[in-house]
Formats: structure tokens, C-alpha cells, sequence
């Protein structure tokens, strides 16, 4: 119900034309107008919109008082026997347009229980969907608490804000837990490192794992909170790979990741089928961290043979000219790309356009990017649940425009067609 349909006890407007049709644009100007002539601001405090805003409020919850009773104001319906108005209670509610006292309108039984400014209610709907969006833009409580004392005047605690933020934990888990396609063509499992502090303050990974879907969108399937240490083995990864499972996904065609301990033996228990393949982009990136960063460009030159050969054979002998300029400098590297060779290699038997696609992290990279930003402003969580509540905030803050989906889905049409023939089909056999 609209505040207008509070206030006149008519029925809600169904469309923003006819909700627009109410507003007297005549008044709305003699005010403005009024206001101006007399020096009052239209905004911040004392302002124009804050005392309109006291104004519309408190005649909606005078229209639910009338309702409640079932009398308007000034009729005599409550004087015999019945329930009656039994004066006001003053109270501050934070809004848009800052905060504003309100003269909350009391019945003799206090059975009165208004909707439009609930009982004990301190902020209108719309201050804590603000309060959220910026969280989720990566602002911290502090940052959250300075921006609502700045524009709106308000002092609100950072527990408030934290309090505020919790109402997305029943929504986090119904997130985690939704059903999934039946089938994707490419899953990334990526992780990130946040501190919590418990008993002390360690590093814990959080898994993501990122899919494309057959119609070409980047759909983030769920995130995990590992173990610190070595703690991940097959059987974390069976654990999480079967949670998905049961959420519908039957089938995943190529699974991309960093050399996650004990991943490709759980993918081949769920998923027998599925390809593993390393990333080839974090192949590289662990590649430099032994290499001293004048050498950055020559060894991606070098190494860029070997993982654009045209087959395997290429690629072996592109590696062995690698190694023989650089394993008596950088000896782990070559160990690196030694190790990771079985999950490298089925990368150079991929049509161009699957490799383009496997390559292509932006996705992923932007989501770590926003993640880290998030994770760094913090410093560290007091809990696990209030480190995944952040990353999961950041979630829900990506590309509200879809533009970026947009621009991905526009590349995708080529791809599909090499995933259908290079799979033998097994994309459309499970596409809903």
C-alpha cells in the first residue's frame, strides 16, 4: 500500500502515472517558491522536504488511526464506551530526507498498530536498502556511519549498521541454496583470502565458484569458507562439488582452477565426464612470483609458445627451449609448469574459440578485484558469517546494469557451437 492509499483510504495507484496524478505540481511550486522567499533550505535540516516529509507521515498514520478506529478525527464514534484517541508519543524516525520527530497518534487500549511507522521502528525501509547498497559497494560500517552523518545529519552506530546488514543472512542462505542449471559449460573455482579472527587473526580461503551458462551468462553458483592451512583435500572438494550436484547440476564440461589440492579427484567422482583444466592466466601469475620483475615480459614472451601451440607435441618442445633459457636462473619454475602439466595440457587440444573462453578471467578477476577491495577495507572479521556476509553484499552489488553481461553473452554464440561439437552434444542434452 502506497502512503497515498494510507492517507485517503483509497486504493493504491497502479502505475507511477497515476500515483503522479495526486501530486498538485501548483502546490509543489508555491512551496518551493514560499520556501525560497523565506530563506528555508529545501533540503537537510529543517529544510523543505524534511518538514513535508513530518507532514505526509504524520497524516498517514493519522488515516491508520482513522481506519483502526473506524472514525475519522473529529467524529464522537469513540465516546461511548469505545476505543478512543488517547493523545500522541513523540519519536525521531531516520529518512531520506534526514531525521524527522514525529507525532505518533495513541489509542486508549494501545491496541493501534500502525504499519506505515511500525512500533519501536527507527528508520524507514528505505535508509536500510541504502545502508546495504553501500556495503555492498565495499564501504565499511565506518565509512557507512560518516556518508548518513554527512548527507542526512544522522547519527547512526556502526553496530546499528551491522545489525541493519544482517537482514541479508536469510537471504545469503537461500542464495547458497538455490537450484542450478543442469548443465554448464565451464565452472571456475577461484579462491580469496580473508582474515578472521578467531582466537587469533589467520588467513582463511573462501572458495567461488563462477559458471558460464549455455546461454552465455557468468552466474556465481556459491562460495565456501575453507580451512586455514592445508586443510582442503578431496574430501572438501567431494563435499562442495556434491552440494552442487544436488542443486541440479548434472553435468559441467571443463572445470578451471589453480591447482587446487585434491580438486580433480572429486570433479572426476561427481562429475566422470568433466574435464580439469589449470588456468592457464594463474599459471602464469604463480610463474612470476619466483622471477625477479625485470624478467616479468621476457618470460610471458617465452612462455607464450607454449600454451598457444597447436598441439601437445608443440608445446612440449616450445617448453624445452623454456627451460633450457631459464631453469639454471628459475629452477621452481619449471617445476611449476612441470607439475601442472597433466591439468595444463588438455587446454591445447580446445577449439580457439574454448581456449578464448577459458582465458578469458575477466570475470572472475573482476569479481576477486571487488572481493579484495572489500576484504582490505576491513582488515579482518570478528567471525566467518560476517566475512561471507561481505563477499556475499559484493555479489549482490555486481553489475546492476547487466552491461557486462551484455558484452560477454555478445562473444559467446561462437563458442557454444565449439563446446556442442568438441562435448558431442552433451550441452543440449541437458539444457532445460
Amino acid at each position: 500500500m502506497t502512503m497515498a492509499a494510507v492517507v485517503t483510504g483509497e486504493p493504491a495507484p497502479d502505475s507511477g502515472a497515476e500515483l503522479a496524478a495526486l501530486v498538485d505540481d501548483q502546490l509543489i511550486a508555491r512551496l518551493a517558491g514560499q520556501a525560497r522567499a523565506q530563506g528555508v533550505s529545501l533540503i537537510g535540516e529543517g529544510g523543505l522536504l524534511q518538514q513535508l516529509t513530518k507532514r505526509v507521515l504524520e497524516a498517514a498514520l493519522d488515516g491508520e488511526m482513522d481506519a483502526h478506529l473506524g472514525y475519522d478525527k473529529h467524529e464522537r464514534g469513540g465516546a461511548v464506551g469505545g476505543n478512543a484517541r488517547n493523545g500522541r508519543r513523540s519519536k525521531t524516525v531516520l529518512t531520506e530526507a534526514g531525521p524527522v520527530q514525529l507525532d505518533v497518534p495513541r489509542d486508549r487500549d494501545a491496541s493501534f498498530a500502525p504499519r506505515i511507522v511500525a512500533k519501536r521502528q527507527r528508520r524507514l525501509s528505505g535508509i536500510d536498502d541504502l545502508v546495504i547498497s553501500l556495503t555492498a559497494k565495499g564501504l565499511t560500517t565506518g565509512e557507512v556511519a560518516a556518508h548518513l552523518a554527512e548527507v542526512y545529519d544522522a547519527d547512526v552506530s556502526k553496530e546499528t549498521i551491522s545489525t541493519i546488514t544482517d537482514r541479508v543472512l536469510d537471504t545469503m542462505s537461500e542464495w547458497q541454496n538455490r537450484p542450478l542449471d543442469r548443465v554448464y559449460p565451464v565452472v571456475f573455482i577461484d579462491a580469496i583470502n580473508v582474515k578472521i579472527r578467531d582466537g587469533q587473526v589467520a588467513n582463511r580461503p573462501i572458495y567461488v565458484a563462477l559458471a558460464v551458462t549455455v546461454e552465455g551468462r557468468r552466474d556465481i553458483l556459491g562460495m565456501w569458507a575453507g580451512e586455514h592451512g592445508d586443510g582442503e583435500g578431496a574430501k572438501y572438494w567431494l563435499r562442495v562439488l556434491t552440494e552442487i550436484r544436488n542443486r541440479g547440476t548434472q553435468d559441467v564440461c571443463i572445470a578451471v582452477c589453480d591447482g587446487l589440492k585434491g580438486l580433480p579427484d572429486a570433479v572426476a567422482t561427481v562429475w566422470p565426464k568433466t574435464v580439469v583444466q589449470t588456468c592457464i592466466v594463474h599459471l602464469l601469475r604463480n610463474s612470476f612470483k619466483y622471477a625477479s620483475r625485470k624478467d616479468w615480459a621476457a618470460i610471458a614472451r617465452d612462455l607464450k609458445p607454449v600454451y598457444t601451440a597447436a598441439t601437445e607435441q608443440a608445446a612440449l618442445d616450445r617448453f624445452a627451449e623454456f627451460a633450457t633459457t631459464w631453469e639454471k636462473k628459475y629452477p621452481a619454475i619449471i617445476r611449476l609448469w612441470t607439475s601442472a602439466w597433466a591439468e595444463m595440457v588438455p587446454f591445447l587440444a580446445f577449439h580457439p574459440e574454448i581456449r578464448t573462453i577459458i582465458c578469458t578471467t575477466n570475470a572472475i578477476e573482476s569479481l576477486n578485484a571487488r572481493f579484495r577491495r572489500a576484504v582490505n577495507a576491513r582488515g579482518h572479521f570478528p567471525n566467518e558469517q560476517a566475512a561471507m556476509k561481505v563477499l556475499y553484499l559484493t555479489v549482490m552489488g555486481l553489475d546492476p546494469t547487466g552491461k557486462g553481461q551484455k558484452r560477454w553473452s555478445n562473444r559467446w554464440k561462437a563458442a557454444l557451437n565449439a563446446f556442442e561439437i568438441t562435448f558431442d552434444g552433451r550441452l543440449s542434452a541437458l539444457r532445460a
